[in-house]
């Protein structure tokens, strides 16, 4: 990790802003431009994941890509003592979390306002073929002028990206609370895994509080794959019925039945009477017995056998490496 006042490149260090999985983001100065902007340089650790290293480059490339109001704009990328590094203009701001902590539950107006404007810069990801697959809100900027900016675009799928391998479930896969059944499943996703993750986030801001809690991962997940949205007109009476119908036709378990892309859901909210209603009825009995291997026991418990399995490998990998 870089310190403050460290030059990389022809940028001085400026701040440290966050660590993730793989990348240090950091407010760096600019020699060139002479402004401050971020710089995205990939840890030790993840250069020798070829499975991380891959999602790095992919971020690259989408960051060049992509040019919307609502998506943080890359505006260059290089090369120094072979580490490859992302810069992308600063912005002000707080996270969505903060919000959401702050606010939520918000006015449905509001909420509203602001979920179009994400879903918008991620139909402009779409257009692209770029499905963001992490939307939630530590990934959400806010500006000072109340503005989304969408950020980390580490697990975007392309069009042209090969499959990689992940280097462990919740943190490569996507974050539990806001994946969609069909990431939990292992499938790659498209549009609609983005149009799930948004309608998770709108139900947090109209209510307070996520669908789905549980004492861990595995159990939040076990709900993803077998729980049933909670209706949210009945949650709080001042939630309109029809809005309550455009966040539960967002976060259908099966894809199929789910809002299909970015633009139906912003027309969703904009005309959130247009949607049937009976879509809140969709509701299985709860008495109904789910199959075995839906269960949130079965999940669970084999989720919990796989963690056990790759710690397993890891331990005999450093013991193999000692002798």
């Amino acid at each position: 990790m870089f310190q403050i006042g460290d030059q990389f490149d022809h940028f001085q260090i400026r701040a440290h802003l966050a660590q993730g999985g793989m990348s240090d983001i950091y407010r760096a100065y600019d020699f060139l431009s002479g402004k401050e902007v971020v710089l995205k340089i990939p840890n030790r650790a993840s250069i020798g994941d070829p499975a991380q290293y891959e999602r790095f480059q992919r971020e690259l490339e989408v960051m060049r890509t992509l040019d919307h109001p609502a998506i943080q704009k890359g505006v260059g990328s290089g090369q120094f003592n072979a580490t490859p590094y992302l810069v992308t203009r600063l912005i002000t701001g707080e996270s969505m979390r903060d919000l959401v902590q702050r606010r939520a539950p918000m006015p449905a107006e509001e909420a509203i306002a602001l979920v179009t404007k994400i879903a918008d810069g991620l139909a402009h990801c779409h257009d692209h073929g770029i499905i963001h697959r992490d939307i939630k809100p530590e990934n959400i900027l806010i500006t000072p002028e109340g503005d989304p900016v969408i950020l980390d675009f580490g697990l975007a799928l392309t069009r042209q990206a090969f499959r990689v391998t992940y280097a462990n479930l919740s943190g490569a896969a996507g974050t539990p609370d806001y994946m969609a059944p069909e990431q939990i499943e292992g499938h790659r996703g498209d549009m609609r895994t983005d149009v799930y993750a948004l309608g998770t986030m709108l139900f947090e801001l109209l209510s307070g509080h996520l669908p789905f809690e549980g004492d861990n991962q595995m159990v939040v997940m076990a709900l993803h794959l077998q729980g049933n949205v909670p209706r949210l007109d009945r949650e709080d009476k001042g939630i309109p019925t029809p809005l309550a119908a455009v966040v539960a036709r967002a976060m259908q378990r099966d894809p199929e039945l789910r809002c299909p892309d970015m633009p139906t859901l912003i027309h969703d909210l904009e005309q959130p009477e247009t949607v049937d209603p009976a879509i809140l009825e969709r509701v299985e009995d709860p008495r109904q017995k789910l199959p075995f291997w839906r269960s949130p026991i079965f999940v669970s418990g084999l989720m919990g056998l796989v963690v056990l399995l790759v710690l397993a490998v890891i331990a005999f990998g450093l013991q193999a490496l000692h002798k």
